[in-house]
């Protein structure tokens, strides 16, 4: 047994020398080849780090002149014309009693046209918070256009939008005596003349457009930009040639909005939340309230409404709410187990968002609708979404939801409560200043936002190494 231990002895390390040289040259090499790809993979671009990820978006706000944000709220408050589109506008009544206090961020409108549209007031509202009051804030502001991942264009272009159509004059398509072209003409003579835009042309900076036609006039100079919208209504032109008139083509040319660049964001709810533990019995199968000829997509919405408007437990009601419908909204949304969301003007609408914080199951009847911070949300767990065929069939929709049962709509409901809070801009706050709710819409947006950051900058990189005079043709960006 000796010999024998003492010759593995002598032999082994003979055999050692090579069997650890190459041990040590293969541990080398696949160490060198995990850090590489673990770089690339973790790091693919530089400024793009596991600390940007963990500590928000660092984002830059560029310095336009005040009469472009909070100086037009104080143009509207000062006007003493009321909205011409409604027939009560509760910022300005016929006989005024009062005006808001003068401050240096004034209130946004409670009219409902515009208010639905307010995303733009409390992004900025986030933005202009004092830094120990933003601890709760996803978005980190910078001061520097070299240290921000995107540039953030404060235009309040809904207000802007909302003000030229509520005058009444019927100037909004056009140049001259359009004082919201006039605003828009600015904003893109400001943005193109400063170094950050020249260095992407645009591609890392972010514009508010929630409302359809919001910077209408230059859309095409700001198609390359991040744009934060509430749909694709109203952006895409029917293919004619493709349709014949009587469908969507099967591919749309994103030649200025797209899911891979843009954000869609929330409407604001114009409704109060209801919490799930004061839900109620619910007596009606379905509810809707709004307009049912609509000038644009709303054909669908009027073949609905013909369908349901006689079946029983539907209630399907005429109007807007607005400061006289709005309680009228409430005890319909809260005393129904389905709202109808239907395409109007364009394929969403704030509807939706009051539905959810009503715990009103949504019942969504669309083929193209476009959602709010899709990926981080399921909406079929909450939802019922209804093909257009399938909903324009006679009694098909109204036995549809009454095949589900209790239980399963007290899941939906369930499910509902828990996302109520992701659609919610408002901070507590009058003029929007303060801590934000960090499970809230301005959060989710810019969470949306920073998924955006690594294709604007490799977009931005392909774009300098590009021969002078080159051209590249723009391509369908669908998915």
């Amino acid at each position: 047994m000796v010999p024998k231990i003492t010759s593995m002895a002598s032999t082994r390390p003979l055999c050692s020398i090579p069997y650890l040289f190459l041990s040590f040259s293969l541990l080398f090499v696949v160490s060198l080849l995990f850090f590489f790809s673990n770089s690339l993979i973790s790091n693919p671009n530089p400024r793009i780090s596991h600390i940007t990820l963990q500590n928000g978006i660092k984002v830059f706000v560029a310095e336009l002149p005040r009469s472009l944000n909070y100086g037009l709220l104080e143009n509207y408050w000062s006007s003493s014309s009321p909205d011409s589109r409604i027939s009560t506008d509760p910022d300005h009544p016929t006989r005024k009693t009062h005006l808001p206090k003068t401050d240096t961020y004034p209130p946004y409108p409670e009219n409902p046209l515009i208010k639905q549209y307010s995303a733009e007031y409390w992004i900025m509202g986030d933005l202009e918070t004092p830094p120990d009051k933003r601890i709760g804030s996803f978005a980190k502001r910078v001061f520097s256009e070299s240290d921000a991942d995107v540039v953030f264009v404060p235009f309040f272009a809904t207000l802007s939008a909302e003000m030229e159509l509520g005058n009444g004059k019927g100037s909004f398509r056009k140049k001259s005596g359009n004082e919201d072209y006039q605003r828009q003409r600015q904003i893109l003579d400001f943005v193109k003349s400063t170094e950050a835009w020249k260095r992407s042309n645009g591609r890392d900076h972010v514009f508010v457009l929630t409302d359809p036609v919001a910077m209408w006039h230059f859309r095409e100079e700001i198609a390359l930009s991040i744009l934060l919208v509430v749909d694709f209504g109203g952006w895409f032109r029917q293919d004619s040639k493709s349709s014949n008139g009587t469908s969507l083509p099967e591919r749309i040319e994103h030649t200025q909005v797209s899911v891979i660049k843009d954000v869609i964001v929330p409407y604001t709810h114009l409704l109060p939340r209801l919490d799930l533990s004061q839900n109620q019995r619910r007596h009606s199968l379905l509810y809707f309230k709004g307009a049912k000829h609509r000038h644009r997509g709303g054909l669908i919405r009027e073949k609905l409404w013909d369908l349901l408007v006689n079946e029983q437990g539907v209630v399907m009601e005429e109007g807007f709410p607005n400061a006289t419908g709005r309680e009228q909204s409430i005890r319909g949304m809260r005393n129904s187990e389905f709202c109808l969301h239907p395409a109007g003007d364009t394929p969403t609408s704030c509807r939706l968002f009051d539905a959810i914080q009503s715990l009103c199951i949504p019942v969504i009847v669309s083929d193209t609708i476009e959602l709010p911070f899709e990926g981080m949300i399921d909406y079929s767990e909450f939802s019922v979404f209804v093909s257009v065929s399938d909903a324009l069939t006679p009694k098909w929709l109204a036995n549809h939801l009454r095949r589900f049962s209790e239980r399963e709509k007290e899941a939906f409901r369930s499910r509902m409560a828990k996302v109520q809070t992701v659609f919610v801009y408002d901070n507590g706050q009058a003029n929007g200043i303060g801590p934000i709710e960090p499970d809230g819409a301005v959060n989710h947006i810019w969470k949306k936002v920073q998924q955006k950051v690594p294709m604007v900058k490799e977009a931005v990189t392909r774009e300098r190494r590009k021969p002078a005079g080159a051209s590249v043709p723009l391509r369908c960006q669908c998915i």
